[in-house]
Formats: C-alpha cells, sequence, structure tokens
C-alpha cells in the first residue's frame, strides 16, 4: 500500500513533461510487478500451509507492532520504580515499647527511636505507630500439658485468646505438640472453629519444641503466599504463641534449624511456659532457657505464671502488646551481602524498654 502510494506520487510529478504512451507505459509495468508480488505472496503462503507444524515459522508480530508499540521497560515512572525498591529492599522492625511499669507505651514520635545495622546508622523510612497490620497466628498448645489437672483450664484461656485476639482481616490456626506437631485448625478468622479444635486437642506423650518453633515459623511463611494472602495482597505479621511447659525430648529438628527458621521468617514467638515443678532442681530447665534464646532473637516475650488463672492476664498482655507494636522501615546503608544474617539494634529513651528482632536474612542482590 505504501509502495502503490509513493509510486502514484512519481507518476503524477512525471506526466507534465511525458507523452501519454510513457505514462500508460509505467501504469503497466506498475501493474504488472503488483501481480508478480501478490502471485509470489501467494506462492509463499501456499509453500507454508503445505509445511508441517513444527516446520513453520512463528508469525511475525510486525502487524500487531504497528497497533500496539511493545512496552518500553525503560519508560517506568518514578513510582514504579520506587515500588520495585520498596518489595526488594525495605527491612520491616516491629517493635513493642514497654514503659517503666512493664505497660505500653503508645504514645513515640519518629524522634524517639533510633535503628542500628551492624552498627551502622540507618534512616528510618516508615513509621507506623499502633500498627494496623494484619496478624497470622499460630497458636501452639503441648499436649502433653494434658497430664495436668490444670490442662482444661488452660484450653478455654487459649479460647478466650482467640475470640479477643482476632480482628476482620487476622486469622490464626491451631496446633497440639506432642511427639509430633498436628494442625488442628487452619488458618482462618472463624472463631467458634477455633476453639472447638482447641477444645478437641487430646492427650499426648512427649514434647518436640523445636519442631513446634521449625514447623510453625515455616507455616506462617506459607501462609503469607495461600490464595487467601493472594487475593487479600500486603504485608502481615506473624506470631508464634507457644504453650508448653518446655521439657523438650522429642523434637526431629534442633534448636539452631529453630531458631533460623523463625528469623528468616520474621515470626514473633511468645511463649508462655507452664511449670509443673516450680523448683529448678526438679525438672530440665535447658528447654527453657533455648527457647528464651529464641523468643528474644524474634522480639517476642516470655512468660512464667505460677497459677492458672494468670494465663488470662498473660494472654491479654500479648494481645495489648500485639495492637501497640510499631512498625519502623529502612532501606539498609550500606546494602549487606547475599544470603547472610545482619544484626539489628533499635533504641528508645532510656525510660523505656524495647523488644524487637535481633537479625535478619538478607535476600538475593
Amino acid at each position: 500500500m505504501l509502495k502503490t502510494s509513493s509510486g502514484l506520487s512519481a507518476v503524477l510529478l512525471v506526466t507534465a513533461v511525458l507523452p501519454v504512451t510513457m505514462v500508460l507505459g509505467i501504469f503497466v509495468g506498475m501493474a504488472v510487478s503488483q501481480e508478480t508480488t501478490t502471485s509470489q505472496e501467494k506462492t509463499t503462503s501456499k509453500e507454508k500451509s503445505n509445511r508441517p507444524p513444527w516446520a513453520q515459522k512463528a508469525k511475525s508480530d510486525s502487524t500487531a507492532s504497528d497497533k500496539a508499540p511493545a512496552a518500553d521497560n525503560s519508560q517506568e515512572t518514578p513510582a514504579q520504580r520506587s515500588r520495585i525498591r520498596v518489595n526488594v529492599n525495605l527491612v520491616t522492625v516491629l517493635a513493642s515499647v514497654l514503659d517503666e511499669n512493664n505497660r505500653p507505651a503508645p504514645d513515640l514520635t519518629i524522634n524517639d527511636f533510633q535503628i542500628f545495622e551492624e552498627g551502622m546508622p540507618q534512616k528510618i523510612d516508615v513509621f507506623e505507630a499502633e500498627t494496623q497490620l494484619p496478624l497470622d497466628v499460630a497458636l501452639m498448645i503441648d499436649s502433653s500439658l494434658s497430664a495436668h489437672k490444670e490442662f482444661s483450664f488452660e484450653q478455654e484461656a487459649a479460647a478466650r485468646f482467640i475470640r479477643q485476639v482476632l480482628g476482620p482481616r487476622d486469622r490464626l490456626a491451631v496446633y497440639a505438640v506432642d511427639e509430633t506437631v498436628t494442625q488442628h485448625a487452619v488458618f482462618s478468622n472463624n472463631v467458634s472453629t477455633l476453639q472447638a479444635a482447641v477444645r478437641k486437642i487430646q492427650p499426648g506423650s512427649g514434647t518436640s519444641i523445636y519442631d513446634a518453633v521449625f514447623l510453625g515459623a515455616r507455616a506462617l511463611d506459607r501462609a503469607g503466599v495461600d490464595r487467601y494472602a493472594l487475593a487479600h495482597p500486603g504485608e502481615r505479621r506473624r506470631a508464634i504463641i507457644l504453650v508448653t511447659d518446655a521439657g523438650e525430648t522429642t523434637s526431629r529438628s534442633d534448636f539452631d534449624a529453630a531458631r533460623k527458621e523463625a528469623v528468616r521468617s520474621g515470626t514473633l514467638l511468645y511463649t508462655i511456659v507452664v511449670r509443673p515443678v516450680k523448683n529448678e532442681s526438679g525438672r530440665n530447665t535447658a528447654g527453657e532457657h533455648a527457647l528464651e534464646t529464641i523468643t528474644d532473637a524474634t522480639g517476642g516475650a516470655m512468660f512464667f505464671p505460677d497459677t492458672p488463672p494468670e494465663l488470662d492476664s498473660i494472654f491479654d498482655r500479648i494481645d495489648r502488646e500485639l495492637r501497640t507494636q510499631y512498625r519502623l522501615g529502612y532501606y539498609p546503608n550500606p546494602r549487606g551481602p547475599a544470603d547472610t544474617y545482619r544484626s539489628i539494634e533499635v533504641k528508645v529513651p532510656v525510660n523505656y524498654y524495647v523488644r524487637h528482632r535481633k537479625s535478619y536474612l538478607t535476600g538475593a542482590q
């Protein structure tokens, strides 16, 4: 079409000086040329149609390109580039700040916080007081506790906590921990289903606290990419609430594996240690010390109720803390090597105490 258009233009210019016979000759030559080209195209098309499918070339995209030019990645807007940077480089830290009376301190400003990575001060780019990020919780109950006469009281306290902690966008799953870790209810915010799952936990033998932390953290990690999470995109907080006697006996995972998985997944660990024997000389405290180390590394908290009625107040403290956390974010400068653990330190005014995760694992460069 373009060739024909330019050819006609040439003819109109020449007719002013050439005889009519020459002009007619030019038209005839053009017609023959077009017929020849069309014939060649038909022949080529016929030859291609006779080829087997695996021998035929892919159709040209030139026509489609004329109608809809391919996207040029070099034309990304600054906002698009910024969004990619946020997803890849931003380090998020959840900070629980308590006052001198061990109560949440919700009135601090960005100027009250300092963040250090590997000892280097960092600029706080994201600050959110009383973060509204939705919450995924793995509630894990040591079923070897069922040998204790207070076990039913502990189940009821956990059931009340479920109703208390779950908001419209939050989810919780229920697990029993003995010589294995068994899921009794999948992640949901169906309070009645979750409470029924807690009440149906049966007696077990053995205690696999390392497996509980390892598998709980991994389950929370997977929950972040399940169908619900994909349908409701955005960052979510993760927490394990572990109720146990801390008497590690049957785990397949070890201490290091459990700690690394909790840190890698960014999971907060809240541990409630129910001690059937109050005197340290009468019980195995190795599990308690291990859980204390993991809990501290994640920025969670550890509780030691002396009587069953204290469980309600402990669950209440955990709920209030989760609702009053500060969300801090920064872009590491300098950025650490890929797949390495980087230490984090958060500082607040001297009359406050802060808990936060102590490290994170860098991603690919």
